[in-house]
């Protein structure tokens, strides 16, 4: 901010969100692995509120589980109206006389810097009652509009259903979001009525109320209309779901990274990525992701929970669950599986191979088809695979079980035991050879076919 203002945020969150035709409530349901909610409260945070309120309804105990310990909630039961809604609020914020940002948990998307604005508004010299946030789209739809003079200064606040066609044809909309002094809100709440085409008590007639006792309110405007889109649908959810991913695209595209197909990759809210990394078509980056500088992400690769250290290559067709560690210039391939592992600097696993809860040291090879088996259905066991070793394809790996540095395991190897620096072990049935028998077994069984009726 310009200059820290204590303010509390209250979160309308009391919804039912039928649209959504969800047993997980509306705002908790997921924007680039991040709950719409979070979003917005993550915004929130970054301007140090001195209180947090989210008013719950439906689905509270859900939200209550969700914002323990990081804001308080109150309950709106029944629903009557946004007006209604933040009065609930009342005794979370008794005695409270800093300002309060009123927003709404189904718009995630606002920044920051939007919020002190709005904040440093209610602050300047005319000193508003109310300061409004607007935005103009592309279609005003069926918005709530705000009739407002060149100053800024708002004439009315009216809702579509309760608007003339005069009124309809002003495109400044109502986004519903709203900076008021504490020590006026709740007297202006409470001479709110419910005389409009719903029957219910908005929050925007505050506004109006203000005007009657000759006060002026402001409006202030975004110059992005997509940071204020409310989401009540899953089509909707789909769409801030897709204006989230372009962004964080060009984001990464523009701190230089190369995206080979930027519209097939996929991003979590926390994905990092370094300088001169490149990622292939179709990959998806789940929450927890940290990728180093100058590594490649090959096609159709999924990445979460892990980390991938300087110059590494993944997949194409690879798989790295929480716990994974690429240290710099480790290597898997396709349709590898790691997870709880860490691969040594320039440790190669090419293709075919799970590593769980294991340590590969420094430039070990993994052969194709190699398994950790690190579950005996009960509890998980290490791994430990030293430096320069040597797995051959198709070993199966049984922890707890320790490779030395050096040594070479056969290729299809079951090891249950320990395997010193150095050595070389080999765990294999012995063939049995049987010369003919193959031939015998051949002309036995085309003479029984030969012989059965024809069908």
């Amino acid at each position: 901010m310009s200059t820290q203002r204590d303010f509390a945020a209250v979160i309308l969150a009391a919804g039912k969100g039928t649209r959504m035709k969800s047993d997980l409530h509306k705002v908790l349901h997921p924007i680039a692995g991040r709950a719409m909610l979070d979003h917005l409260m993550a915004s929130v945070d970054a301007l140090a509120p001195s209180e947090k309120v989210v008013v719950v309804g439906a689905g509270r105990e859900q939200l209550e589980a969700a914002v323990e310990g990081r804001a308080k909630t109150c309950l709106q039961e029944p629903q009557h109206g946004t007006g209604h809604a933040v009065q609930q609020a009342e005794s979370d914020l008794a005695g409270y006389e800093g300002d309060v940002l009123i927003l709404y948990g189904d718009v995630p998307f606002v920044r920051s810097s939007t919020m002190e604005m709005m904040l440093d508004r209610l602050h300047e010299q005319d000193a508003p009652a109310v300061v409004v946030l607007g935005f103009e789209p592309d279609d005003a739809l069926q918005y709530g509009r705000v009739i407002a003079n060149a100053d800024g200064h708002i004439e009315k606040m009216v809702e579509f259903k309760d608007a003339s066609e005069q009124e309809r044809a002003c495109t400044l909309c109502n986004s519903g979001l709203m900076a008021v002094k504490g020590a006026d809100l709740f007297d202006l709440l409470r001479r709110v009525g419910n005389d409009n085409a719903q029957g219910e008590y908005y929050l925007v007639d505050i506004v109006n109320i203000a005007r009657g006792d000759g006060r002026h309110s402001a409006v202030v405007v975004t110059d992005d209309p997509g940071e204020v889109a409310g989401i009540n649908s899953r089509a909707e959810l789909a769409a801030a779901e897709a204006q989230w991913q372009e962004l964080k695209r060009e984001e990464a595209m523009a701190a230089g990274v190369s995206l080979k197909a930027p519209e097939t990759v996929f991003f979590s809210w926390d994905t990092e990525l370094g300088r001169d990394v490149t990622v292939e078509p179709n990959v998806v980056f789940g929450p927890g992701v940290k990728v180093a500088d100058g590594a490649h992400i090959k096609s159709f690769s999924h990445l979460e929970g892990a980390t991938v250290g300087p110059n590494c290559q993944v997949g194409p067709y690879a798989r790295l669950r929480p716990g994974a560690v690429m240290e710099e210039d480790s290597f898997i391939g396709n349709f590898v599986e790691m997870k709880k592992t860490t691969l040594g600097p320039g440790a190669k696993a090419s293709h075919l191979t799970y590593l769980g809860d294991a340590t590969v040291g420094a430039k070990a090879n993994i052969g194709a088809g190699t398994i950790t088996c690190n579950y005996d259905g009960y509890f998980k066991y290490q791994t430990v695979i030293g430096e320069r070793a040597f797995i051959g394809s198709n070993s199966a790996l049984v922890a707890p079980v320790t490779i030395g540095a050096d040594a070479i395991v056969a290729a299809g190897s079951t090891v249950t035991r320990d395997v010193a620096d150095g050595e070389l072990r080999m765990e294999r049935a012995e063939q049995s050879v049987k010369p003919g028998w193959a031939d015998r077994f051949h002309d036995t069984m085309k003479k029984k076919k030969a012989a059965e009726p024809k069908k």
